[in-house]
């Protein structure tokens, strides 16, 4: 709300227009209980904030996560209201959750968890309305329970969630979308900062879905990946890691820590390490005013949603780091979820190199047109990323009629 109001007061959108933009048009909590392996009854707690529509159907991600709440649900809805205007995708923001810590479940208590909470907002999903995707501690099995669930009231519905399994219609190169789109986006702002990719250090916070396809696909283009921790622990190398060997060594003991190619370190030793760029690609607000003013990175590319405090951008601010914003940065994810909607809708199938290929365009025009307005009003990329978001929504939402 900080991000959007420095925004919508810059452009003197007036505080009714400002009220209406930032309001979200439903929020719902359910009641979701099942029974437990063990015949225990037990309840959780369920969301699904829409927060606007006005220039499509609602997209944002379901997550199962122990600090799920309204308030987390909320801010997150807005933020992919502004994602999917900042790449111009006909979409509007939502965001689900379940306060539930999954890996305290087996896979058949956390399927019956996932199809009740179907049961419980079917009514308000579906392709022409709301459209679900994979989020933090989400997979394609669970976007196949819940188009599996929602078919059962429907009719056939693939097109309900994206992130599916490629044998249940979704889009190849859909797993790696988000760190592509990074890939994409950082080639971009190396070019405007004077740096070669090849040699270019980077460390990486993160490595799940996001930071381990980042480091992979970064170190393929000619990156050094020089640190890289996990919720277990780091590791650094000032000469880069090895990544085949480090994924190798993932595979086999399920975290970074131990691996022996480079020296042990903590988490936030990985944010403040020598380094060109900073990915953050975990949670959010991990970037606190205090570790902000070690980070030693002139670049923070935000793979995470939100992982930068306000207080963080200003002392960033003051530093002369460049912020890539996370609705720009990290908006590869839901750019290629689009695509699999386009084709479900369609009843057809892309290759991978002709989604790769339309999601290098789509990044690589909506860093364009926010690195103009950063330049022609002299704004931090986050402030022009929101202004063109803002524009956008507001545009929709006049034209369609209050």
């Amino acid at each position: 709300m900080r991000y959007f109001k420095k925004a919508a007061r810059i452009m003197d959108v007036g505080e009714r227009i400002e009220t209406l933009l930032s309001s979200p048009i439903r929020e719902v909590k359910v009641q979701v209980s099942i029974e437990l392996d063990s015949g225990e009854i037990r309840t959780f707690q369920g969301y699904r904030v829409q927060h606007d529509n006005a220039r499509g159907p609602m997209k944002g991600g379901l997550r199962f996560h122990p600090d799920v709440d309204h308030d987390s649900m909320l801010g997150l809805a807005a933020l992919m209201t502004w994602k999917t205007a900042v790449v111009n995708l006909p979409y509007g923001g939502a965001k689900g959750g379940i306060a539930v810590d999954p890996s305290t479940l087996s896979l058949k208590e956390l399927e019956r968890l996932t199809r009740k909470y179907v049961d419980q907002v079917q009514d308000i999903i579906g392709p022409t309305r709301d459209i679900p995707g994979p989020d933090m501690n989400t997979n394609p099995q669970v976007m196949a329970w819940i188009m599996d669930q929602y078919s059962r009231y429907h009719g056939h519905s693939p097109a309900v969630v994206t992130g599916k399994p490629l044998e249940l219609y979704g889009s190849r190169g859909r797993e790696a979308a988000t760190a592509r789109g990074l890939l994409f986006v950082c080639r971009e702002i190396l070019k405007d900062v004077g740096l070669p990719m090849t040699g270019t250090r980077f460390a990486i916070q993160g490595f799940g879905n996001v930071g381990s396809h980042s480091a992979r696909l970064f170190s393929a283009d000619g990156g050094l990946v020089v640190a890289v921790s996990d919720v277990h622990g780091g590791v650094v190398n000032p000469r880069g890691l090895d990544v085949a060997a480090l994924f190798e060594h993932v595979k086999r003991q399920g975290t970074v820590k131990g691996f022996t190619g480079g020296a042990p370190c903590s988490g936030d030793e990985v944010l403040t390490c020598d380094c060109d760029v900073l990915v953050p690609a975990s949670v959010g607000g991990v970037l606190t005013r205090s570790i902000a003013e070690g980070v030693r990175a002139r670049i923070v590319l935000e793979g995470a949603n939100g992982p930068c405090t306000p207080e963080a951008d200003e002392v960033f601010e003051q530093k002369g780091v460049l912020v890539v914003p996370d609705i720009l940065a990290n908006a590869g994810g839901v750019t290629v979820s689009y695509f699999e909607w386009v084709q479900n809708l369609q009843h057809v199938t892309w290759d991978e190199e002709r989604v790769n290929g339309e999601l290098e365009r789509t990044m690589r025009d909506a860093y364009e047109k926010v690195g103009q307005i950063s330049r022609s009003r002299n704004l931090p990329l986050r402030t022009s990323a929101y202004v063109l978001a803002i524009g956008r929504v507001g545009k929709a939402t006049v034209l369609r009629g209050i």
